[in-house]
């Protein structure tokens, strides 16, 4: 990515002490670009920010910061993305705080593709961590891209599901892009950075406190069209990734549990609260709408469905068929041909009917 030449004004405003990202975005309301900001008379940025807003006008102490940031920003694969960049994600400029920059390490385009996020406890048990990496893998290959925390657990499943095809993965960091929180996941760290990618809104640096994941998590679920809960306690971060979901109107999903396991417990209080009850990955592909509407064409799902009818559609025949008549005539799972039937109907080759019925169009 080409760095935009303002960034030094941009990581000038961020860097600030005591200058929070809600008086940046005052700022930027009222003066507009960085560089006017900084423009600006002392009683100026008083009178639009507070006290704190004083600061930018000695920039000395956060100058090795910026110098710093500025030479990672032009490593191959490292990006600051800031709201003015069309990189930004167009779905955090529609919750209630979008940060104000991003570091990222990785493929930018992901930004822009339809996302599910798939969250859950970090001491997930061996069923709950195989759901989260076949749900995910699911997902993924229907081409939605997969976000989670790099926690342990759900997350780490979620995020080796996505990499497993085209949708691939982002990981939504509580630390600085450069610090890898847990230092187990340090491998599936490098291999996001490869095939997929790290987010933070972080500074450089930036190590892990208690206060930085719950400000992560909303960022989660604002990239995201929906999010998924595999499994979770009643006390759970996953939790609150799935109440900032539905304060930002997203969809919230959760796999049920037997109830007498503590980890489904947080699953069962989402579902009596209005989530829904997942049982398959159709389930969740079924809910959501806004993907389907989306056009989404990658060339995966071109080559997926080729103009040459493939196997599926063979089995389809013209007349309306139902999913588990089609698991039976295929010989696959209800994940598999879920995944097949979405890429089908995204490229124009089938039509969704009433009762959960689906046609081969002409």
């Amino acid at each position: 990515m080409t760095q935009d030449p303002g960034l030094a004004s941009w990581l000038q405003l961020t860097l600030t002490p005591g200058l929070g990202a809600a008086a940046i975005r005052g700022l930027l309301k009222q003066f507009g670009l960085p560089e006017i900001i900084l423009a600006a008379t002392r009683a100026q940025l008083e009178r639009a920010a507070g006290p704190a807003a004083a600061q930018l006008l000695n920039p000395e102490g956060i100058a090795p910061a910026i110098e710093r940031t500025l030479r990672w920003s032009e490593e191959p694969g490292h990006a600051v993305v800031t709201l003015a960049d069309a990189a930004y994600p167009r779905l955090l400029l529609e919750i209630p705080d979008p940060p104000p920059l991003l570091y990222a390490v990785g493929r930018l385009d992901l930004l822009a593709r339809p996302a599910l996020a798939v969250v859950g406890s970090r001491n997930a048990t061996a069923q709950g961590a195989r759901d989260a990496e076949q749900f995910a893998k699911s997902f993924s290959a229907a081409g939605l891209t997969i976000i989670s925390g790099l926690a342990l657990g759900i997350d780490a499943a979620a995020h080796r599901g996505g990499l497993a095809a085209e949708g691939s993965t982002i990981a939504v960091l509580g630390t600085g892009v450069d610090v890898i929180y847990p230092r187990q996941n340090a491998e599936l760290a490098g291999r996001i950075a490869r095939a997929g990618l790290l987010l933070s809104e972080f500074p450089l640096g930036t190590q892990g406190a208690a206060q930085n994941f719950p400000r992560r998590n909303r960022l989660i679920s604002g990239l995201s069209q929906g999010c998924l809960v595999v499994e979770a306690a009643l006390a759970s971060g996953s939790l609150i990734t799935a109440r900032a979901a539905a304060e930002q109107g997203r969809e919230v999903f959760a796999l049920p549990g037997s109830i007498h396991s503590p980890l489904s417990k947080g699953n069962h209080a989402l579902i009596k609260q209005g989530a829904k009850l997942v049982e398959s990955a159709e389930d969740v592909l079924a809910e959501l709408t806004a993907f389907r509407r989306t056009g989404f064409a990658s060339t995966r799902a071109a080559a997926a469905a080729p103009e040459a009818p493939d196997a599926l559609l063979q089995h389809m025949g013209f007349d309306p068929v139902d999913l588990d008549s089609l698991c039976v005539r295929a010989g696959l799972s209800a994940e598999q041909v879920s995944a097949k039937l979405l890429q089908l109907e995204l490229a124009g080759r089938i039509a969704t009917l009433p009762g959960g019925l689906y046609q081969r169009l002409n």
